[in-house]
């Protein structure tokens, strides 16, 4: 029954959550301010929490809706699943989804108390957020902006929790973040084309157009290096931000994939998969950049 539970909350996906936490504490880091290692594991809990119950809402109301019966599921997409086979009953997997949710408010309304109206003004957003991503937020084509909104504000938090302060690099960095993030949503959203139009959802695919799917892919990774690099060249990020151009082949090997996405399901599963390969190991290293002392 775990490995059930773990497969709703689409356990590998929660690693953006992680990546976003530690680049707010590298930053706070790298800036001089202690590591509060309390504050910092219940900023952890806090934001999985809150992940995890998104995902799971999101696969109730996909379910609720119809979508997770008309599309064909992968490893990559098309729900986790755990619905249309019958493993959770849709009442467990809503009431978990709230239950993370309530755990993630209550962590955030400790943090609320202790340093006040910033980290209550992105509480606010992240509850409100979390809970309508699946009935409303898709439905007005703003997914994507959702998700990195949601990083840029994870690792504004975590960074303000440990310096009671925000930077200008702090929100660049939590832009570039965020937009690897959405990166990986928008890929994932390909497959399922057909059935989120068809059920009123609005994805950047839908709305862009499917022969367009490789200009508007190609947005964010441009958008992502030219905050990096901008950082660079301005000085607001060290030169070892650099170093997450290392993570390009897998980029390369996305698009490559990508432009014959029709020849076959193998191929578009290797595009995703390359393109979650790229989000995470470009975001482990932009992490790592900002521990680099010499």
């Amino acid at each position: 029954m775990l490995s059930v539970w773990l497969r709703a909350i689409r356990i590998k996906f929660l690693l953006a959550s992680v990546i976003a936490v530690s680049l707010g504490l590298s930053l706070a880091w790298h800036s001089g301010y202690p590591i509060e290692i309390i504050h910092a594991i219940l900023t952890f809990a806090g934001v999985i929490s809150l992940h995890a119950s998104v995902d799971l809402l999101n696969d109730y109301w996909d379910f609720k809706r119809g979508i997770d019966t008309k599309t064909k599921r992968t490893k990559m997409s098309g729900g986790t699943g755990v619905l249309p086979e019958g493993l959770l009953k849709p009442k467990s997997v809503y009431l978990a989804g709230i239950g993370f949710l309530i755990l993630g408010a209550i962590i955030g309304i400790y943090f609320v108390v202790i340093f006040g109206i910033t980290i209550g003004i992105i509480l606010g957003f992240a509850i409100l957020s979390v809970y309508f991503y699946s009935t409303k937020i898709v439905n007005w084509g703003l997914a994507e902006v959702f998700v990195t909104i949601k990083g840029t504000l994870i690792v504004i938090g975590t960074y303000f929790i440990q310096s009671q302060t925000i930077d200008d690099f702090t929100i660049l960095a939590g832009i570039v973040v965020g937009i690897l993030s959405s990166l990986v949503l928008f890929i994932t959203s390909i497959p399922d084309h057909d059935a989120d139009k068809e059920k009123g959802r609005r994805t950047l695919v839908i709305i862009f157009g499917k022969s367009n799917t490789v200009k508007t892919f190609l947005i964010f990774p441009i958008l992502a290096y030219g905050v990096i690099i901008y950082g660079v060249i301005s000085g607001t990020f060290p030169v070892y931000s650099l170093i997450v151009l290392l993570a390009k082949p897998f980029l390369i090997l996305s698009l490559l994939h990508l432009k014959d996405l029709e020849k076959s399901e193998h191929t578009m599963l290797r595009s995703m998969s390359n393109t979650l390969y790229f989000s995470r190991i470009a975001g482990a290293l932009f992490v790592i950049s900002f521990l680099i002392e010499f």
